[in-house]
């Protein structure tokens, strides 16, 4: 195994210019996406894609590619070496397990087959649980993540699911990612950042975190959707969603088994992980992170320092003069001292466009050196509204509820902020414990 945090390496961004992966499509026998395939122009993508297979099939140092939701860091699922690597890269606890990512229904049956019972006829049965066909028929490729049994001599690494005779895997709708899989086979990712930094949505994002840690990064331009895979459990009764995400609650009631599915992810910081996204701390920049719930009003500038602020619905610009609509920019509010500058980003009024741009806002705010970003809740008024205050309260240094006073910013020294004297101290939920890497 190559010795992945020995010393630093040269990383490169590879650019893929999709236009150049062509002639994509599932053979899709009874609609069950029984495989792949995809053409490639000569050029630079195609040389970038095979020389990331290659590395992915020769090297145990991981390969960052993107995905729908994010990019993700991958290694090939079935070698434990290379596994390892993505642990080792991340920083990440050795029993958070990964997702595995296949680009055809007829890759994931060969991981459910037992190696020994590999060869198989039209009469052997299905090894995919019926419980999941509508939703595969339905989300698939998309950002949903399924909970399957591991079979008795699995040839996925142990340390896939470390402790669990489960597995996590999802088919992407990426092209990109889908081509890559075709190359190289089966490869385990979670998000292609350093553990407990908010997920990467751009090829920038992934080298800042992990340059010289990894030697490629396929740059296929920013995520659509912004947020990661929802995970779903058909294997218990009821079954339940483990993690919020692309997919929404009501969208997967809509199909046949799962009218009665329920979350099963409020409360998971004690138990033994059964998906991504369940125990620990994620998704946090540097800065100290003061959510707000909705309906809270924004913070008062009054000689903070360093200090930004997220806005969605309700929230004014703090902007002197007529900003005009900022989505995912980054402006200075003008500052309120000889010394101190202010920043701003408003995401929009839309829930889609403030999940896709939230990970980028809060790591932009970061690069201005923020001591502290404050952020306006969104009433969860859908699933896609809920899924993004999940991933704003895993990031949270502290919790604003709704409708207390609104702090002034005096001094700020995180995760503390003074307040004037006389002033009512603004209650706190809870303060949340001390970032746990994820």
């Amino acid at each position: 195994m190559e010795h992945v945090a020995r010393s630093r390496m040269t990383t490169r961004i590879l650019p893929i210019d999709r236009s150049h992966i062509y002639n994509v499509s599932f053979d899709r026998r009874d609609c069950s996406l029984d495989s792949f395939h995809s053409s490639l122009r000569e050029g630079l993508t195609k040389t970038h894609l095979k020389t990331a297979a290659e590395r992915l099939l020769n090297s145990d140092v991981p390969v960052a590619f993107p995905t729908e939701t994010v990019y993700g860091l991958g290694a090939i699922a079935t070698k434990s070496p290379a596994v390892q690597g993505i642990f080792k890269v991340k920083g990440r606890p050795v029993d958070n397990p990964l997702i595995v990512h296949v680009c055809s229904l007829q890759q994931l049956r060969q991981l459910l087959q037992p190696t020994s019972t590999l060869a198989t006829t039209d009469a052997t049965p299905d090894p995919i649980p019926n419980v999941y066909k509508s939703l595969i028929k339905k989300f698939w490729p998309g950002p949903l993540t399924i909970l399957l049994s591991c079979p008795e001599n699995s040839e996925l690494a142990p340390e896939v699911h470390p402790g669990l005779k489960t597995f996590s895997v999802r088919i992407p709708n990426d092209p990109l990612a889908l081509t890559l899989i075709q190359l190289s086979g089966p490869i385990a990712a979670p998000s292609a950042n350093a553990s407990t930094r908010p997920s990467t949505t751009t090829a920038q994002h992934v080298k800042d975190d992990l340059e010289g840690k990894v030697e490629i990064i396929l740059d296929g331009g920013p995520c659509a959707v912004g947020l990661e895979s929802t995970v779903v459990d058909g294997l218990s009764n009821p079954p339940c969603i483990l993690r919020p995400g692309g997919i929404s609650l009501q969208q997967i009631r809509q199909c046949e088994g799962w009218e009665g599915v329920i979350a099963g992810y409020d409360d998971q910081s004690k138990t033994v992980p059964k998906a991504p996204g369940m125990k620990y701390r994620h998704y946090s920049p540097k800065a100290s992170v003061i959510l707000y719930e909705a309906g809270s009003s924004g913070p008062i500038m009054e000689d903070a320092r360093k200090v930004g602020v997220i806005r969605t619905m309700r929230w004014e610009s703090q902007v002197r003069g007529d900003a005009g609509p900022i989505k995912d920019n980054l402006i200075p509010i003008p500052a309120r001292s000889l010394k101190d500058t202010h920043w701003e980003v408003w995401l929009g009024n839309d829930v889609e466009s403030i999940a896709r741009g939230l990970f980028a806002a809060l790591r932009r705010l970061d690069d201005q050196g923020i001591d502290a970003i404050h952020v306006e809740g969104i009433p969860e008024t859908d699933d896609l509204a809920a899924t993004i205050m999940n991933r704003l309260r895993k990031a949270a240094t502290r919790l604003a509820p709704a409708n207390k006073p609104t702090p002034r910013l005096l001094v700020l020294q995180p995760p503390s902020i003074a307040k004037p004297a006389g002033e009512t101290e603004p209650v706190i939920e809870h303060q949340l414990e001390e970032r746990t890497r994820s």
